[in-house]
Order: C-alpha cells, then sequence, then structure tokens
C-alpha cells in the first residue's frame, strides 16, 4: 500500500520508516529530525502494515517525550489507533507491574514511593537503627539503599512470599528499608525495572503473553538506556525479533545514572541507519560540532551537515576576567534583543550552576529579564540564603527573620519547642529573638550547647566588624557555623561551590569598591537589589541553565560560558573517571553547542577558578576546534593556549598520582598540585626568554612556579609563560 506522507521524509529517514523488521538500529545526530522518524514509522506500521496500536509498543524518557510523540500520531492516524504503550520506560513497567505483580504477592493496587515518601521511610529507619543524623544523612543512606538493591537479589531475600523476618534481618539499611515497604506493599522508583525484570525472568507465562502481545517494540534515546531497561526492552523483544533503537552515543551524557554509550555502539543490529542531515543548525555551528566530537573513540562515526545558509560567524570571545566575561555577554544579548530577537530565544548554558551567579548579576545590571531554567536563581540558593542571613544577623542582632533562619542551621538540637518558648518571652519583653537567646544561655539551665556556641560565636563576630573585612567575617561564619562542614558530610558539590562562589563574589566586591571603604552595612545594602528584583512570572525572559538542563532543546541563539579546564571539563568528571569522564564531558560540550539554531557565542576568561582553586585556562574543547572555524574577540595572549595543553598534559590517564608532597596544615595540597597543577617539581620547562629549566618549587596555590635555569638563576613564573619542553611552542 502506498503512503503518500513518506514523501515528506528524507531518503534516509524514509530508510528507518519503511526497515520494519527485525534488529534496526538507527543513529540519529542532534536536529536530525529523530522523533519525526520514530512517530512516522509508528503510523506506517498501523497506516500501511495494519498492525494493531495494541502491538507495538514505543518507549521515551520522560512524559514530555511521550506527551510529543502521541500528539504526533494521532495528527497521522485514524482516530483510536494508538494506545499507552507510546510512554516512558517506567511507565510500562507499572503497566506490567498492574497485570503480573500478584505473582509475587502483591497486589495490583501496590504503592508507589515518590522521593518525599522514600525520605520518610529513610528517616525512620534511620532513627529506627539507631543512626545519627550527624553521622550520615538521608541522601546517603537511600544511596546506599540504591548501590544494595543494585547489587544483591533483594527481592528473592526479602519481597517475595514466605520470607521470614528475623530481628538480624533488620539490622542492615537496606532490610529495613525494604520491611517498611513491605508493610505498605510499596515500590520505590528503583523497584519498578527490577520487579518487572524478576518477573519476565522467573514466571514464563508472563514473558510469553508479554512477548506476544507486542510484535514492534520502539525504543527512543536508546543510549540513554541502562542496563535494566536494556533487559526488559530484549526479552520483550526476543519474541517477535521487531526491535528498533533510536539514539545518538554522541549526547549520551547520562553514565552517572548508569547509561553506557556503548550499549548502543555495539547493539547487534540487521540494519543501520544513519541521519545525519541536520535541520536545525547552520553550517558554521556544525563544524564546530563536529570538530569537537571528532576527538572521541567510543562513537559511530559520522558527520552532521545541512542545507541551510552559512550563517553567522561563531564568536569565541576571551575576557580578562569573569566580570568582563559576563558583561560581554550581556552585552551580546542586548544586542540580540534590539534586533528584535524575542528575550526567549536566547539561551545562556553553563557546565555548573555556580556560575550563574556573575552571569545573573550582569544580566541584572543591563536590565535584561532571565530566568533559571528548572532551577532557582543564585542569590535565592538556599545554601546562599543561609550564608547571607549570618551577615545579615551579625550587622543588626535584632534581624528575626535570619536568626529564624539559621539558628538552626545546620543543626544545633534547637527544636520547635524551644523557639516557640523564645518567641513568646521576645513577645512579652519585647525584645529581639537573639537578645532573649542571649539572656537565657546566661541564666543557664536548659539551654543546649549548641545554643551557646551560637550566640559565642555572633557576639565574636560583632565584636570583629569594625576591624574585619567582609569576606573574612563570612570566612569565619561558614567555618565557625559548621554550614561549609555540614555541605561536605552531605557530599554535596554544587551547594558547596554555590558557597564558595559567594564568598568569592564579596572578594571580588570589595576588590572593586576598594578594600578598606566596604562597610558590612553597605555590602547587605548592595547585594539586596540584587536579591529583591524580580519580574513578573509571564515576563518574556532570557533562559539560563546547565547543559544537563538544555538537553532535548533548541534556541535561536546560544551562549556556552566558563568554558575553562577544570570547569568544562570537570575536573571531578574527569579525576572519577578518567578517559570515560572525557568523553563524556565532551559529549557535554557536543550537546550544548547543537542546541544553537542561528548564533552560537563560546566564552572564557582569565582568574581564579573556584573549582580546581586555581588559575584559569581556555577548556581543551575551544583548544580541539579549529582556529579558522570562530572569530576570537578580546585579546587572548597564546601562552594561555600554551597553559590549556599543560593542563590537559597533567589530566591525562597515565599521568594520575602524585609527586609532591602536602603541606603542613594543608591536607587537600597534594590532591590539588597533582591534579591541577600544570608543573610540578622535577618538571623541565621551557620560557621564552630564559630558555630551559627545573621547576624545583610550586606555591600553594600552584599558580606560580620557582625555575632554576642552565645560568644557575632562580626566577618565579606564572605558568602560563612556560611550557613543557616536550610541548611545541
Amino acid at each position: 500500500m502506498k503512503w503518500d506522507r513518506l514523501q515528506e521524509l528524507n531518503a534516509r529517514q524514509a530508510a528507518a520508516v519503511t526497515a520494519t523488521e527485525g534488529r534496526v538500529r538507527v543513529i540519529a545526530g542532534a536536529g536530525t529530525g529523530k522523533t519525526k522518524a520514530l512517530t512516522y514509522r509508528y503510523a506506517y506500521l498501523v497506516n500501511v502494515l495494519g498492525i494493531d496500536p495494541a502491538n507495538i509498543l514505543c518507549l521515551t524518557f520522560t512524559n514530555k517525550a511521550a506527551a510529543e510523540m502521541r500528539s504526533r500520531i494521532a495528527r497521522m492516524v485514524h482516530s483510536g489507533d494508538y494506545n499507552d504503550f507510546v510512554c516512558t520506560i517506567d511507565g510500562f513497567c507499572v503497566k506490567l507491574l498492574r497485570r503480573d505483580i500478584h505473582r509475587i504477592g502483591f497486589p495490583k493496587t501496590f504503592t508507589i514511593l515518590d522521593e518525599d515518601d522514600s525520605r520518610a521511610y529513610a528517616r525512620a529507619c534511620m532513627e529506627e537503627l539507631g543512626i545519627k543524623r550527624t553521622e550520615k544523612t538521608v541522601k546517603d543512606f537511600l544511596a546506599q539503599v540504591s548501590a544494595a538493591k543494585a547489587l544483591d537479589d533483594y527481592i528473592t531475600t526479602y519481597m517475595l512470599p514466605g520470607v521470614k523476618w528475623t530481628e538480624g534481618m533488620l539490622s542492615s539499611p537496606v532490610a529495613c528499608y525494604i520491611h517498611r515497604q513491605m508493610k505498605h506493599y510499596a515500590l520505590d522508583f528503583d523497584d519498578l525495572e527490577r520487579v518487572a525484570n524478576y518477573i519476565l525472568d522467573h514466571f514464563e507465562d508472563a514473558r510469553t503473553w508479554w512477548q506476544e502481545q507486542l510484535n514492534y517494540i520502539m525504543v527512543d534515546e536508546a543510549q540513554d538506556c541502562n542496563a535494566d531497561n536494556w533487559q526488559i526492552v530484549e526479552k520483550l523483544a526476543a519474541g517477535h525479533g521487531n526491535l528498533f533503537v533510536v539514539g545518538d552515543p554522541d549526547q549520551a551524557i547520562y553514565e552517572w545514572r548508569g547509561a553506557r554509550p556503548e550499549r548502543f555502539t555495539q547493539f547487534a543490529s540487521s540494519q543501520d541507519v544513519v541521519l545525519d542531515e541536520n535541520y536545525r543548525s547552520t553550517p558554521k555551528i556544525l563544524d564546530v560540532a563536529n570538530s569537537v566530537i571528532s576527538h572521541n573513540r567510543n562513537r559511530i562515526p559520522k558527520n552532521l551537515f545541512t542545507r541551510s545558509a552559512e550563517g553567522k560567524a561563531v564568536i569565541h570571545y576571551h575576557g580578562k576576567n569573569e566580570t568582563e566575561e559576563m558583561e560581554w555577554v550581556a552585552a551580546q544579548v542586548r544586542l540580540l534583543l534590539e534586533g528584535g530577537a524575542a528575550p526567549g530565544d536566547v539561551a545562556v548554558l553553563y557546565r555548573a550552576s555556580y556560575l550563574s551567579r556573575a552571569l545573573e548579576q550582569a544580566l541584572l545590571d543591563a536590565k535584561i529579564p532571565y530566568a533559571i531554567w528548572g532551577g532557582t536563581r543564585f542569590f535565592e540558593r538556599k545554601e546562599v540564603k543561609d550564608a547571607l542571613s549570618y551577615l545579615r544577623l551579625v550587622n543588626d542582632t535584632g534581624d528575626d527573620l535570619s536568626f529564624e533562619r539559621i539558628v538552626n542551621v545546620p543543626s544545633r538540637k534547637i527544636g520547635k519547642k524551644f523557639l516557640d518558648g523564645l518567641k513568646e518571652r521576645a513577645g512579652r519583653e519585647g525584645l529581639p529573638l537573639f537578645a532573649v537567646l542571649k539572656a537565657c544561655v546566661a541564666e543557664g539551665g536548659a539551654v543546649r550547647t549548641g545554643a551557646e556556641d551560637f550566640v559565642r560565636m555572633i557576639e565574636e563576630a560583632c565584636a570583629a566588624v569594625p576591624e574585619s573585612t567582609v569576606s573574612d567575617l563570612l570566612n569565619f561564619l561558614l567555618e565557625r557555623s559548621g554550614l561549609k562542614r555540614a555541605l561536605r558530610e552531605d557530599q554535596d558539590e554544587e551547594r558547596l561551590e554555590n558557597v564558595d562562589e559567594l564568598l568569592r563574589s564579596v572578594r571580588f566586591y570589595e576588590t572593586s569598591h576598594g578594600e578598606d571603604d566596604v562597610r558590612l552595612s553597605d555590602y547587605l545594602q548592595d547585594i539586596a537589589l540584587y536579591t529583591n528584583q524580580d519580574y513578573r512570572k509571564d515576563t518574556p525572559t532570557v533562559k539560563l541553565m546547565t547543559v544537563h538542563q538544555a538537553k532535548g532543546l533548541e534556541f535561536p541563539y546560544v551562549f556556552v560560558i566558563g568554558l575553562s579546564e577544570g570547569v568544562f571539563p570537570s575536573m571531578r568528571t574527569i579525576r572519577e573517571y578518567k578517559k570515560n569522564g572525557e568523553e563524556e564531558e565532551r559529549r557535554l560540550m557536543y550537546v550544548a553547542v547543537t542546541r544553537a539554531q542561528r548564533a552560537l557565542f563560546l566564552t572564557e576568561s582569565e582568574g581564579y577558578n573556584v573549582s580546581t582553586k586555581m588559575s584559569k585556562y581556555p577548556s581543551r574543547f575551544l583548544a580541539e576546534i579549529r582556529r579558522d572555524m570562530f572569530v576570537t574577540e578580546g585579546v587572548m595572549p597564546e601562552s594561555l593556549w600554551r597553559g590549556t595543553e599543560n593542563m590537559r598534559h597533567v589530566l591525562d590517564e597515565e599521568r594520575w598520582g602524585s609527586r609532591v608532597e602536602a603541606s603542613e596544615g594543608d591536607p587537600f595540597a597534594t590532591e590539588r598540585a597533582a591534579y591541577f597543577s600544570p608543573f610540578q617539581a622535577g618538571d623541565t620547562v621551557v620560557h621564552d626568554i630564559f630558555g630551559t629549566g627545573t621547576v624545583v618549587g610550586v606555591n600553594k596555590e600552584g599558580s606560580t612556579f620557582q625555575v632554576r635555569f642552565a645560568d644557575g638563576s632562580t626566577r618565579h613564573l606564572r605558568a602560563d609563560f612556560l611550557r613543557r619542553e616536550d610541548l611545541p611552542e
């Protein structure tokens, strides 16, 4: 049967749509119409082959993507010729379990726990097991439970009918947690796929029923499937053998969630179709994307191309500091808006959320409305507001709002009942809460140690105000309060980075205003202008987001900021996953670049790197782009490119390990020097004027190096004026 709508596809899309039988893999580059291919294939199966929609399973990863697919399919098939088998993988698992979970003794009306439910279970278990919140957080507890479920056959051990629980069994966190689940016949999100897998493995009649039911299976974003996802899909497809997987290993950015791009690259297919004609971006943007991703090894080679006009040159901007970088971004956004672009046409992407702070201030100064996509503005983030509340209370001990916010942050065992008593007395005596707490401490009695420590800390900080800088006060409060320690113990790196960025921004504020002239009250007054500015929700806004949040989106104008070694690529990712980590970071860069439709701007700057605690150098991803593919604005010293190569050399997989002793009192010096310093003691380096020398010393921050040259002279030199002997000029 002829289907006219095939004419709406290019040749490769049509090949994918009509490849209905067997194991078909579609390698779909960014912007090449993969969703179009998927939905047209569904319609082709129904309209041309006559397949009943009840026998087609189409899986994707988000409810939004599933809704979009259903909407597109509905426009191409007769009313009712599609069903709820166009869904997420978790959504399908729920359907399977509603039908078959009775096989392991659960009712069809089993409960699905959301994140709040899981946290409540964790808190109850921690209390039952005597685990103190100071020793382990709820987040850590749930991570331990999740890891145990991934490794153990917990379904057989704990969840099947007839399991007899003993006191000894309940002593482990995972058992305690599952025991509570069993009381309510509840599954969490980890369980949905694993219990579905268990039923398919252990009940042949259930497996056979689903295999016979599902004649055709299609999987979107297959590169993001984890091991459980692949197992379910392969078991279901084993009946008819018709499995259609669509994905792009160059956009696999969720290894930390268990996805492995090699599962897609090694997929045993009977037919491959490559979609490489891009309908989103200009040729110049695609040249940059292809140039970057070509450095990855774990991929299926392809080069995106487009028939669109050349478009504008890709711009690289180099700033002398972060403020200059962000002011340039704000100025370019202003020019775009004045040229007719809508605010929603512009997106600014970054690798780490703390990078939004300087950008937000630049946009506010330029009176450009913006919104954090799926997140919170920098000065509205909890940890930032907590830190500022400490400063506000020191500035004015009568600030009851700040007092209430931080008197028990981090926990000082000051409960609601005690706080209610303070409020009652404060109202009765007409005093601020801090004054009442101070009086309670002076009177002794049942006041907790934490309250005494809190009062002493605030009073010490108040006494130090006349002689201290704002940054010194903030640093004292962050350390003395235990706020930074709590964030470290929670292993919440993002929130810790935000606090470090706040401290760095205060230091910059002092430098730009004259350190001796900055009073605490002045700083708090100025910062209030940023925290209080807002826009109506219906105001069109420029979108700010992390690269992960940008996946699946597209914008006419895209800025990728903060392109510095250690930030993008992330030093933590490379440190933890080595070469695999570098490749995932490069895929993130590819995703960032391919979000742009008409114009792409790549920015970075010199200065201090919050993540690496080092001087900043341009990202290796910038260095991997051919120089004729972008235009640089700003003065870019060639020595900085050499610094990039030096940093990269140190971060290479074969060079991991420490060769430097830690400085006394600095337990992290070894790690910093080993991973982030471009040079280490003993390295042979070359200076353009002084010639070849040997590094004999490294300063504490790792940014300046003592070098002894052949003539016996010794000089202290910055890294960007040196290069390794084995690197070209």
